[in-house]
Order: structure tokens, then C-alpha cells, then sequence
């Protein structure tokens, strides 16, 4: 029998949603019915609104979809001017204020503290300059994902960019497609990093060369399956298809088709298009698309270009585009390091300011929660990177600055486990002063992620760290499971788990005796993620223990079961919430 979503599905869906979002809009948060939420809830994802956790009610996080990262000129100052007026809630960040802009690793943008009231405004703002919610999550097309600097880069076979914005135009709101099974996560790389990630995504489109009619083109290979929630990570696995740019769209079309198809809608947690090939196989799945969903031959795959793909690889790279790199047209973009991918509102306006000034007005977003500034000219850039706002957001970082990535976590997230961001933050600025980086080392990633829907992407990291719960001194407090050895690049890796449930505060420690012991067992140039690959599980195990510090951790209770974790008075029953358009308390209906 088909979930209660996929029922909440038929009743509404798609396009048609905004209407009843509009009207709860104008009639305000008591308008839901009580016992209809859940269904409104999962509909409204589909314009980009995700209901926050327990204690937070009548407060949304919205999602803003910006394909393949780029925020066009005029853009950012919007999304900061939004942030600024509408996401300001009724606490305050102590690390990051009370209005800021989470930068995603699906390239996109998060606001938290939205009210359902406000909607309206923020969609005329956004749409007035291109921008939009729609689709950003729900079971349809997601943002689109690939290489960030598209068109700008001297590595790069072939622009993608407009293969992404083809089919970001193509799919979103398009009625045919927009109820699937689940979310349908695409990736389109034309560089020789792979910083696409299409090995981690149900549609990847790869560069490679084919022989048409006697002459070599470039175009793509397609992957497909790949994915890393809920402890069930694949990477994608090659359909031995190849497409023209041209037909890319083609090719998008029938592939999401035969997942609406012949996803699985009896069972949410099968429904990943993984699962489907898993059980059929790329063969088959092949035969299918080109039987029933494409009407003209499919070539077979080309020659590919993964052998160059040095993006997460565990050794020195210059795939996150974090530095300043010169541009083909001898212009110059600046990647800026944001550590966790959080940014306050005030260096949002100060880098639309700043972008506008230097360059050209864009700004581009990373799949490691950074960003860039596009189009700086060559007599322009040291002004550029003496600005104030680049001591902050460096683009040449301490390694594990640059390195650290978290999700959402408990502050908002109704699935996370423990706290992430701000508890990253301060393992990146303790380990920076307390630990030495082994030689030769300039990349090292340390990924949070605050459950095991893996929106952090903890497997493909040298360090993975996913939260859970233990006790310690016979009290609850917050853990981490420790994963090593994560990694893309040629030959991609999962990160092997080696301990479970390391109480928050002992995770610091843990990584310095990791590091020491890899400095001195490891041989003449290798690197972490060779070391931790030439050892069987028991020996990962042995590599280090978890101890305590000088580190202190602020947040081992539990932060789940409070309303915010960084209030003073953060039980349940302080919380404000549920508020009126306004942001004041709602009475009981009873009073």
C-alpha cells in the first residue's frame, strides 16, 4: 500500500501547493488544522519550507535553490536584505547572531526562523530577481550541483553550466516530473577535479569523449544511484551511456521518468533510486530507459576523464577552489574559506558589496559550504584580498579551518541527534591552536553531521563524525561516531567506522593522538587516506583513544529535548513558540 505521504501526495502536490501556502499565509499559523500539519508540512517542502524541531513550531527553515551555485549580479544583496527582515527569530546564535545565511553542500541557501506569515513578501522579493524556493526539497528535482566555477575554470574539458541551468529550466515546476517517489538529486561535473561529486548522486553527468561519425566529441557519461543517508551509502555506478551535451536534458527527462515509474512508493525509505539499482542492475536499467523513456539510440559510455579527478582525493588539490585562481579570460576568482558555511547577515551585504566592487557581481557557492567571488581583474586583487571582510573568510586558511564542515544539528533540525555547528567551530579553532598539522598536509576535511541523513557527507571525509548518545560519569550526554579515510577523487572511498558513540568532548583529543600516530607511523609522503587504506579494521581501531583536553564543550547535554540549545532557559516549556505573524506568543485557545 502506498505511504501516508505518498496519499497526502495525491490529495496536493506540486505547483498547486502555493495557493493553500498563500491562503495559511494571509490567514496566519492557527489556520492549519491541528491534525493536518504533518500533510502540510511534507507538501510545503515542495516551495522550499522545511517546519523546524519540536519547541520551534510556527517557525519554517526555507531553502533557496540557486543551481549549480550561482547567485546571479543583484542576487545576493536580496537574499541578505530577506535574511535581515524575515529570519530573525525570538534567540540568538551565540557564535553567529541573531540573522544569518547557511551556505549548503547542495550549493544552495538556508534561512532559519521564517514565519508562515511572511511568505508572501519573501517570494515577491526573491522572485524579482530570479530567485525561488521552489523545489529546493520535496520528492521532485533538487538543486542542480556541480563544478562552481563553470565557465571560469582553466580545468575544465566542458562549461556545464549551461547543460545545469538547461536542466534546472527544464525540470523545475515542470508538472510531468514533479511528483517522484523521493528527491532526485543531480550532478553535472565538466572539469578534471570531479568536484561535481556525481559519485554521490542519483544523476551524474561525467566528461568524456566519444567517436561520432569518425570525430572525437565531448559530452557526458552517465552514472546513476548514488546517495549516503540513513547508513546505506552507494556511490552511483556507470549506465554505460553516453550523451551529448545537447541531449543531456533528454537523458534527465527519461531517467527521472523511469523513477517516477518505478520508484518505490510503498516504502520511503526504498524509495532512493539506489535501492532500484540495486535490485535491477545498470544493465537492466539501461534497457528500460531505452525501451520505454528515450526514443533514440543510446550510445554507450565514452572514454572518461576520472583518472584527473583529484576533488576530496585525500592529498593536496585545488578542487574546493578555496585561494585565488586565475580565470581563462586572465581575470581572477576568489574562493573564500566559511568555516561550518555560516555567514551573518552583515558580511552577506558586505560581500554583495564587496563582489559588485571587484567583480562582476557573482558570487558562487561550493559543495564544501563555501564561496566565491567571480571576475576580480588582475590590477584589482590585492585591494580585493586586503579587504577587512577577507580576515574572516580566508582564502588561504589553517587546514583544519578549511576543513570543517557541519549540518544544521539540533538548533533547528527535527532529525539531529546533537549540536553541530557551533561545536565545530570550536574544534576547528582548538585543534588549529593546540594541534600540529602532519608535513606536507594543506587539506583536511572534518565533517559533523548531526544524524545519519548524512547532510554533512561524513563518508567522503578523512574524518567523519556522525552524533549519537552515550553516558558518561553516569550521566546522558551528546557522542560521535569516528569514520576515516572518506574520500572521492579516481577511486572513491567510504569512510570506515572505527569508534562509536566518543562523548563530544573527547573527540578533540582523540583526533590529536590520531595525528600523532600518523605522523609517526606513516611513510616518506603519504597521505592520511593511504595510511588509514592500507589498514584492516582492527588496526584502525588501535590507531588512537579518545581523552579529554583543555577542550570544553558547552553542549554535552542533551540538546535535542531542549527548545533551543543555546538559551539559558531551554526547557520545552520556555519556549515562545508557537508565535503570530508578528512574533509574539500565541495564548492557549483555552484562555
Amino acid at each position: 500500500m502506498p505511504t501516508k505521504v505518498e496519499n497526502w501526495k495525491d490529495e496536493v502536490y506540486g505547483n498547486e501547493i502555493r495557493d493553500h501556502l498563500m491562503e495559511f499565509a494571509e490567514q496566519g499559523w492557527e489556520s492549519i488544522p491541528e491534525d493536518e500539519q504533518d500533510a502540510w508540512f511534507e507538501r510545503f517542502k515542495w516551495w522550499g519550507l522545511y517546519h523546524q524541531r519540536s519547541g520551534q513550531e510556527s517557525y519554517f527553515m526555507m531553502r533557496i535553490g540557486t543551481p549549480n551555485g550561482v547567485i546571479e549580479p543583484g542576487q545576493l544583496e536580496v537574499i541578505a536584505e530577506v535574511a535581515d527582515e524575515y529570519a530573525r527569530g525570538p534567540a540568538e546564535n551565540p557564535e553567529f547572531g541573531d540573522a544569518y545565511c547557511d551556505w549548503t553542500t547542495r550549493q544552495s541557501i538556508q534561512l532559519h526562523w521564517i514565519k508562515l506569515e511572511d511568505i508572501p513578501e519573501i517570494f515577491d522579493k526573491l522572485e524579482s530577481v530570479g530567485l525561488g524556493t521552489q523545489q529546493a526539497c520535496g520528492d521532485s528535482w533538487r538543486n542542480i550541483v556541480g563544478c562552481p566555477v563553470a565557465g571560469k575554470d582553466k580545468h575544465e574539458h566542458i562549461d556545464a553550466w549551461p547543460v545545469a541551468e538547461e536542466l534546472h529550466e527544464t525540470f523545475k515546476g515542470n508538472d510531468e516530473y514533479s511528483n517522484l517517489p523521493r528527491k532526485w538529486k543531480v550532478a553535472v561535473t565538466g572539469c578534471d577535479q570531479g568536484c561535481g561529486q556525481g559519485d554521490i548522486n542519483d544523476l551524474a553527468y561525467e566528461p568524456a569523449t566519444k567517436e561520432v561519425d569518425g570525430e572525437e566529441q565531448l559530452g557526458f557519461n552517465v552514472r546513476v544511484g548514488g546517495g549516503l543517508s540513513r547508513k546505506e551509502p552507494r556511490f552511483s555506478r556507470s549506465l554505460d551511456v553516453w550523451v551529448p551535451p545537447e541531449q543531456a536534458a533528454d537523458i534527465g527527462a527519461g531517467m527521472s521518468a523511469l523513477f517516477r515509474e518505478y520508484g518505490d512508493r510503498d516504502d520511503r525509505f526504498n524509495a532512493r533510486i539506489k535501492f532500484l539499482v540495486d535490485e535491477w542492475g545498470t544493465e537492466k536499467m539501461r534497457d528500460v530507459l531505452q525501451e520505454e523513456f528515450v526514443d533514440f539510440e543510446l550510445p554507450s559510455a565514452g572514454e572518461n576523464m576520472r583518472e584527473s579527478y583529484t576533488y576530496n582525493a585525500g592529498g593536496d588539490e585545488h578542487g574546493d577552489h578555496v585561494g585565488v585562481h586565475e580565470q581563462p579570460d586572465g581575470n581572477y576568482y576568489v574562493g573564500l574559506n566559511v568555516l561550518v558555511g555560516r555567514m551573518g547577515v552583515d558580511d552577506v551585504y558586505e560581500l554583495a558589496d564587496l563582489a559588485d566592487e571587484y567583480g562582476s557581481g557573482e558570487v558562487r557557492l561550493t559543495q564544501r559550504q563555501n564561496v566565491i567571488v567571480t571576475d576580480v581583474e588582475e590590477d584589482r586583487l590585492d585591494a580585493f584580498l586586503d579587504e577587512p571582510l577577507l580576515e574572516n573568510y580566508e582564502p588561504d586558511p589553517h587546514p583544519f579551518m578549511r576543513g570543517s564542515i557541519a549540518c544544521t544539528g539540533t538548533e533547528f533540525c527535527s532529525l539531529s541527534i546533537v549540536e553541530t555547528k557551533n561545536r565545530q567551530v570550536r574544534y576547528a579553532r582548538w585543534l588549529k591552536d593546540n594541534v600540529d598539522v602532519p608535513d606536507g598536509v594543506e587539506d583536511f576535511h572534518i565533517h559533523l553531521s548531526g544524524c545519519t541523513a548524512s547532510c554533512a557527507q561524513p563518508q567522503i571525509a578523512d574524518i567523519s563524525l556522525r552524533g549519537m548518545k552515550t553516558r558518561k560519569d553516569g550521566e546522558p550526554v551528546e557522542a560521535l561516531d569516528i569514520g576515516l579515510g572518506g574520500g572521492l577523487g579516481e577511486n572513491p572511498h567510504f569512510a570506515d567506522w572505527v569508534e562509536m558513540r566518543v562523548p563530544a568532548d573527547e573527540v578533540p583529543g582523540y583526533i590529536e593522538n590520531l595525528l600523532a600516530t600518523f605522523e609517526d607511523e606513516r611513510e616518506e609522503g603519504q597521505t592520511f587516506r593511504e595510511f588509514i587504506a592500507e589498514r584492516e579494521e582492527e588496526e584502525l581501531q588501535e590507531l588512537a583513544e579518545a581523552e579529554e583536553t583543555d577542550y570544553e564543550d558547552p553542549y554535552m547535554h542533551n540538546t535535542k529535548m531542549t527548545w533551543y540549545p543555546y538559551v539559558e532557559d531551554d526547557d520545552m516549556q520556555s519556549s515562545p513558540a508557537p508565535t503570530d505573524g508578528e512574533g509574539q506568543p500565541l495564548q492557549p485557545a483555552d484562555d
